[in-house]
């Protein structure tokens, strides 16, 4: 069975947040195309509601529905209006997520705390209330797989990106404990990390504007030069990650929980 099998995620309702463009509107065609209905969710409305128009086009079970992945509330809305329209929920991809780039000196309190809201807290809100909803007794209640997104930056450490590397690390070890107390309690729930390298979406493209204004690198030919010597087998496209984690999300990962995939061209490696 290939990933293009559109059979291979049939029945199955996936919820992915920070969707409205990126690697998380890839992530929702590619587990749109493999059969899941697919339930969009993001801050930026517009965005969001014309990427799931786009792929309901397309012949996706595609919605949107606006979310603050910081709010504890809105979490609960947004499962609970996952489960009433699309009969349950199988799988969540905590995709959203936010990049400042600062020296540690230059890094503010309400700068730190932000970044660790939206990638840490947000992920963990994630965890919270999918779990609630997908273990046995729960709404929807029939297991499922969940998929955080963190970085290269949550295995290793870069300068300028303090913040980032806290959220993302953060991210990693709570995708581990997740992952093992849901085994241990049966509930049927696997817990896995993908650890993308820079792919040029827009988020990735402003990383490396904003590395060369922090004074890091001289200007953006030299960043991308860096990452084309630390990435051996070039450069990374959405779909790249966007396969991964349909990977982890399907039953051909039924023996995979608690581990970290790194898609980095073999960035990590070196």
């Amino acid at each position: 069975m290939t990933s293009t099998d559109s059979t291979r995620l049939a029945g199955k309702t996936a919820l992915i947040t920070g969707a409205a463009r990126g690697l998380g509107a890839e992530t929702a065609r590619t587990l749109g195309k493999a059969g899941a209905a697919v339930v969009l969710t993001d801050i930026l409305s517009d965005a969001g509601q014309a990427t799931a128009e786009a792929l309901a086009a397309d012949g996706i079970d595609a919605r949107f529905v606006t979310h603050d992945v910081t709010s504890e509330a809105d979490w609960q809305r947004v499962v609970d209006t996952t489960v009433a329209a699309c009969g349950g929920l199988d799988i969540l991809v905590n995709n959203a997520g936010i990049e400042v780039v600062h020296m540690l000196a230059d890094t503010s309190l309400e700068i730190f705390e932000k970044v660790m809201q939206v990638n840490s807290t947000g992920t963990f809100l994630g965890m919270k209330t999918a779990v609630a909803a997908m273990k046995p007794g729960g709404p929807a209640g029939r297991g499922g797989a969940i998929v955080n997104l963190s970085s290269i930056a949550g295995l290793s450490g870069f300068a300028g990106v303090t913040a980032y590397c806290a959220s993302k690390g953060a991210v990693r070890l709570m995708t581990k404990a997740v992952a093992l107390e849901c085994a241990a309690l049966g509930y049927g729930i696997r817990v896995n990390s993908v650890h993308p390298g820079l792919i040029m979406t827009a988020m990735g493209k402003a990383a490396v504007e904003h590395f060369v204004a922090a004074g890091l690198v001289p200007d953006e030919e030299a960043a991308s030069a860096i990452f084309a010597s630390r990435q051996p087998l070039g450069d990374g496209r959405p779909s790249d990650i966007a396969e991964a984690i349909l990977y982890l999300s399907s039953d051909a990962a039924r023996w995979v929980t608690g581990t970290e995939l790194a898609v980095d061209g073999g960035f990590s490696a070196g």
